[in-house]
């Protein structure tokens, strides 16, 4: 089986290396590389991967075929309304960091798709599954926006207060995917929990915009903070914010200037 990967950064290629151990023909296509145009990329791939930064998404999504499967791996896309003119998506997401799926370190993810278990089984990579499409996107969204408010907070890594953060988090984002309509115990799994503790500590950029901006109110990120578009997306409602969801609400009053 021949996939098309869309983005060939870090987390894709780790991810396409995978793929390639595991015996499947990979192409890549990424906009700031000079590879194959995109159209021939996907005209001869059987399944497409999708692990671009969540502001690309928009963009690449009117030309993607929409009867091919679809794996979702890109973070940061709060609704799962986005792909629904998909025939056939699935969603891949958690903890994981490149650098160790490429160092085959223990890594364990989320999976929505029993097909992401037999393309990506490894001795290193295993998955919890759920069928909660729209729980996983949400958790994946919801953790970058929460750990911009623990740097916010100056919370210290380990910290009786952290940890409480972390607690209260938790507690949050599953009214958040209840009144959604989502699962409120995919928080529980890698891709919501597992995932919120480390975006809520360096050397997540989420965290170091948070951190930063509680010294200087002005500072600009050299690089892309998914958590400052979620929270756009968040406050132009997208989805239903519960009345008693304080630490998100709190952000929202404070994000005016960057948000």
């Amino acid at each position: 089986m021949k996939i098309a990967i869309l983005g060939a950064g870090a987390f894709g290629t780790a991810l396409g290396s995978i793929l390639t151990d595991n015996g499947y023909d990979v192409d890549y296509y990424d906009s700031k590389i000079m590879n194959e145009p995109l159209q021939e990329v996907l005209a001869t791939a059987q399944m497409i991967l999708l692990a671009v930064p969540s502001k690309s998404v928009p963009y690449l999504l009117p030309h993607l075929p929409k009867k091919k499967p679809l794996i979702i791996a890109t973070k940061g896309i709060l609704s799962v309304d986005t792909f629904k003119d998909f025939k056939d998506y699935m969603i891949l997401s958690g903890p994981g960091f490149a650098v160790d799926i490429k160092a085959h370190k223990k890594t364990k993810l989320t999976a929505t798709d029993e097909r992401i278990l037999k393309m990506f089984g490894t001795d290193y990579l295993t998955f919890d599954t759920t069928d909660d499409e729209k729980g996983v996107l949400m958790c994946g969204a919801l953790k970058n926006v929460y750990a911009i408010l623990a740097g916010l907070l100056g919370l210290k890594t380990g910290t009786k207060e952290h940890r409480k953060f972390l607690s209260d988090v938790e507690n949050e984002m599953k009214l958040i995917l209840k009144a959604n309509g989502a699962k409120p115990e995919t928080v529980d799994l890698v891709c919501g929990k597992g995932d919120l503790k480390i975006t809520c500590a360096y050397p997540s950029r989420n965290f170091e915009f948070g951190d930063k901006l509680k010294d200087n109110p002005d500072y600009q990120p050299e690089k892309t903070v998914e958590g400052i578009s979620a929270l756009k997306k968040i406050k132009r409602g997208e989805i239903v914010i519960p009345e008693n969801v304080s630490l998100l609400l709190n952000l929202i009053e404070r994000s005016d200037k960057w948000a």
